[in-house]
C-alpha cells in the first residue's frame, strides 16, 4: 500500500528478469468494478518483455481506501501520477496502458510527462469534457458527460495528437460503451504523428481486460504490438 492523495493505494510491482532496462510500464484499470487484476495478464507480459511494470487500484476500487463516489478525472491523475514517481525509476521511459476511463488518463500522463512517455496501449478508451474533470463522480460528473458531444473539446485529443512514440489503439468491433464517434476521434489524433497499429477485436466487448485473460493470444498480440 502507498499513502496516495489521502488514501491508501493498493499497487503491484513486477520485476522484470535480468537485469534492469529502463524502461518501465504503467496499466491502470477503468471504471466500475474494475481493479487491477483484471489487466494482471497484460501486467505479466509487459514484464516479460522486460519492462518493470506497475499496477494499481485507483481509490474506491480494489483493495484501496477511499470511496468511488468520491473520486474524480483529476484524482485518478494525481493516484497515477504519485504512484509513478514513488515506483518508477526517475529516469526510465514509460510505457502507460489504459482501459476505458484510464484512456483520459493516460492522456493526462502523457501531457504531464511528455517524450518521457515512449509507448501508449489503449483498450476500448474513453475521453471526457475538460468540464468533467474536476467533477467528483457524485457531483455533477455523471450529468456531464451525458451532455451531447461534450467529449469534443476533451484535452485528450489534444494530448494525443502531440504524442510522437508508439501507439496501440484496441477496440471490439462493437462497443457497448464507447461511442464509436469517440474511438473515431481517437484514432484520428493518434495518426497525427504518432506510430499507431490499431487493433479491431471482431468477438471482443468492452471489456478487454477479460476478453484478454479468456483470450491470451490477443492480449500477447496487443503487447506484442506495444514492444
Amino acid at each position: 500500500m502507498l499513502a496516495v492523495d489521502g488514501e491508501k493505494i493498493a499497487c503491484t510491482l513486477l520485476e522484470p528478469a535480468g537485469a534492469a532496462t529502463g524502461r518501465s510500464a504503467v496499466v491502470l484499470h477503468g471504471a466500475g468494478t474494475a481493479d487491477r487484476t483484471v489487466h494482471q495478464q497484460t501486467a505479466r507480459l509487459l514484464a516479460e518483455h522486460g519492462r518493470r511494470t506497475v499496477s494499481l487500484d485507483f481509490s474506491g476500487h480494489g483493495a484501496s481506501s477511499g470511496r468511488l463516489p468520491e473520486l474524480s478525472l483529476r484524482r485518478r491523475f494525481e493516484q497515477a501520477r504519485q504512484v509513478i514517481e514513488e515506483l518508477v525509476p526517475g529516469g526510465d521511459e514509460l510505457l502507460l496502458v489504459g482501459a476505458s476511463m484510464s484512456g483520459q488518463t493516460v492522456a493526462d500522463l502523457v501531457h504531464h510527462y511528455g517524450t518521457r512517455v515512449t509507448a501508449i496501449g489503449l483498450l476500448a478508451p474513453a475521453v471526457y469534457s475538460r468540464r468533467a474533470w474536476d467533477l467528483r463522480f457524485d457531483a455533477g460528473f455523471t450529468e456531464a458527460i451525458r451532455t451531447p458531444q461534450a467529449w469534443r473539446d476533451s484535452a485528450a485529443l489534444a494530448a494525443y495528437a502531440r504524442f510522437t512514440g508508439r501507439a496501440v489503439l484496441a477496440v471490439p468491433a462493437a462497443d457497448h460503451v464507447i461511442p464509436q464517434a469517440v474511438t473515431e476521434a481517437l484514432a484520428q489524433a493518434l495518426t497525427t504523428q504518432a506510430d499507431l497499429t490499431h487493433l479491431v477485436l471482431p468477438e471482443a466487448t468492452h471489456h478487454l481486460g477479460q476478453y484478454f485473460r479468456a483470450h491470451p493470444g490477443a492480449c500477447a498480440r496487443f503487447v506484442d504490438a506495444l514492444t
